[in-house]
Order: structure tokens, then sequence, then C-alpha cells
């Protein structure tokens, strides 16, 4: 018996022009830099952690792989 693992479905919405740089490398860090780039992500707390900082730049779905 194998449990779904759970992802989060992360969409860049906002440039991070004029934001401070740590945003900007964090964007990266979750395998962002263009608007409307999507990524699937393992819903971890480190990567919740990366999603809170960028909130206002980035659009986020819950999906489950099987």
């Amino acid at each position: 018996m194998s449990e779904a693992k759970k992802t989060v479905r992360v969409t860049q919405v906002a440039s991070p022009i004029g934001r401070k740089p740590g945003q900007r490398e964090t964007l990266i860090g979750l395998g962002l830099n263009k608007i409307r780039r999507t990524r699937e992500l393992e819903d971890t707390p480190a990567v919740r952690g990366m999603i809170r900082k960028v909130a206002h730049l980035i659009q986020v779905g819950e999906t489950t792989e099987k």
C-alpha cells in the first residue's frame, strides 16, 4: 500500500524586478524565473517557507501524485 505524495503547483504571476534580492533568489530556488512558469514541488516545510516568502509573486494550487 503506497501513500500518494502531496505536491504543490506553483505558478509565477509577478516579476521580481524592484523586489528585495532574497525574493528573486527564492523564486530561482523554487525553479521559477519567468512569469507564467509553473512547477510542481513536493509539499515540505522548506518549500512552504519559500512559498510564504514570495506569496505576493506566485499563485499556489495543491495536487496529489500517485
